[in-house]
């Protein structure tokens, strides 16, 4: 028997606004689609919080015995510099203002972003699409829209009719927003555009002679809106309806609302079963962005060259603590915050080394590893839950550490049972690594190992003044001293 059929997932669904059961299309398979970056800078660190929680939810359906598809596409071309359809595309304008082709900024931004996901140990998605891939597709589905009567062509651009769609189907019912607000809120047009109205979006555009990325159509020689891309991509590799589309809280409006009026004004139902949408990362309580300096780099972070940083942290200890809040409650980062998950991850890890020295016993215990175990799966089961799953890994390393000093016992049942759980939870779903033993490590070891030698011999000489000044020092450091029939132990705080 499958994980699956035993555990029974909560999935927050975005377009209801509720936990729901989830129950895939296809039993035992999964289709899950999450939108990917535009590859014109350097990944930042609201993009890997996004793309980290989603790797944690495919962990978890993979754990569980799901086998997933699992597409996250790139975008190589369309993006324009907002959502009015105006503007550069975004690749383009990097490739003009540094003098190369478009292609030199996607293979150069896309290498980054690999190599950075790489870091923080992603698994890679089933499926990695690219925009430019699929620019017949993207023309076959423009064509049925048309022949459906949601869209237009206006001097060689099509454009999708919100109002026309709107009259049989809800624009809005994914954001919430209402069309009579957004007309309102819309600036007149200025006599320029194409559009019939400001809320109509383009699914493909007419190239101007500057545009330097451009392909052949019935229409023009242009280029696909940014919106269409994510259909043609996800419906090709997921079928006309899949389980489950996921991505940046920022996208829901109006990215993802157009992708399911897209949908349906193409195949007529809606495309995904299932919504769901990370928060944002903030910095210091404020938003990231480059724009103000409120940013950081994942580069930066792990070498700790930045003024916002005392140090640089390991890529498992930025894990953690993005896994210590839930995906769709807003994370501030900070140094105090890193640090404080640095402690908390290395008392995990810690715990987790001394697994194997533990002994077994037949007595009795009062810590039930079976009932611990399902704790851990109902707070991923209840819409992929870490932080209560955290917690209840620190429920066993307290019990791990109560072993070690001799204060607990398990059998040896529940000690394979304890030790398959926290790897399965820690390294599987979580994606955390074990930390080496770096050099640095060694001389930190060997330093507090001399000063129990000079405590020692002060105790032998009756020195308390100066063992207790020892005690005392290293303990404001967070290095607790436990004394033992067997001598002195340490563990870092």
């Amino acid at each position: 028997m499958n994980l699956f059929e035993e555990q029974h997932i909560a999935i927050y669904n975005s377009i209801t606004g509720k936990k729901e059961h989830f129950i895939p299309i296809n039993e035992g398979h999964i289709g899950l689609y999450v939108c990917g970056p535009t590859v014109y800078s350097n990944v930042h660190l609201g993009n890997i919080r996004t793309f980290m929680s989603f790797d944690m939810i495919f962990r978890y359906f993979k754990h569980l015995g799901y086998k997933v598809r699992y597409v996250r596409n790139i975008t190589d071309a369309g993006h324009l510099e907002n959502d009015a359809d105006q503007g550069e595309d975004r690749i383009a304008k990097k490739a003009r203002l540094e003098q190369i082709e478009p292609m030199e900024v996607v293979q150069m931004y896309t290498v980054d972003f690999h190599n950075t996901l790489n870091t923080f140990n992603f698994l890679p998605p089933s499926i990695e699409p690219t925009a430019t891939g699929h620019i017949v597709e993207q023309i076959e589905i423009i064509k049925e829209i048309l022949d459906n009567g949601f869209a237009y062509e206006a001097n060689g651009s099509i454009y999708f009719d919100v109002l026309k769609y709107n009259e049989t189907n809800d624009y809005g019912i994914l954001s919430g927003r209402k069309i009579e607000d957004l007309m309102h809120n819309s600036r007149a047009l200025d006599g320029q555009s194409d559009k019939k109205n400001p809320q109509d979006f383009a699914l493909w555009k007419k190239a101007e002679p500057q545009h330097i990325m451009r392909w052949p159509s019935p229409w023009s020689v242009g280029f696909p809106g940014w919106h269409l891309e994510c259909t043609a991509m996800s419906t090709k590799y997921l079928g006309e309806q899949f389980d489950i589309h996921g991505g940046g809280m920022d996208l829901k409006f109006p990215h993802h609302e157009c992708e399911i009026a897209q949908a349906k004004a193409w195949h007529n139902h809606n495309p995904v079963n299932f919504w769901m949408h990370a928060n944002m990362l903030t910095l210091n309580g404020q938003k990231m962005a480059k724009s103000t300096g409120n940013n950081i780099l994942p580069a930066e972070i792990l070498s700790g060259d930045t003024d916002k940083l005392s140090k640089g942290f390991s890529p498992s200890v930025v894990r953690f603590f993005m896994m210590q809040a839930h995906y769709r409650s807003i994370l501030d980062f900070s140094n105090d915050a890193l640090l404080a998950s640095e402690k908390g991850f290395q008392k995990l890890m810690e715990a987790i080394s001394v697994i194997p020295s533990l002994s077994t016993t037949k007595a009795s215990m009062d810590f039930d590893v079976q009932e611990w175990k399902q704790s851990c799966y109902d707070a991923m089961n209840d819409d992929f839950n870490a932080p209560i799953l955290i917690a209840e890994l620190f429920s066993a390393v307290k019990y791990i550490n109560q072993i070690k000093d001799g204060a607990n016992t398990i059998d040896a049942i529940n000690f394979e049972l304890l030790k398959n759980t926290l790897h399965a939870f820690v390294f599987d779903v979580l994606g955390l690594l074990e930390t080496s033993h770096e050099a640095s490590d060694d001389k930190l070891e060997d330093t507090i190992q001399l000063l129990i030698t000079l405590r020692n011999e002060a105790r032998a000489q009756k020195n308390f003044a100066l063992s207790d000044q020892i005690r005392n020092q290293l303990t404001e450091i967070g290095i607790q001293l436990k004394d033992g029939k067997d001598g002195t132990t340490f563990s870092i705080e």
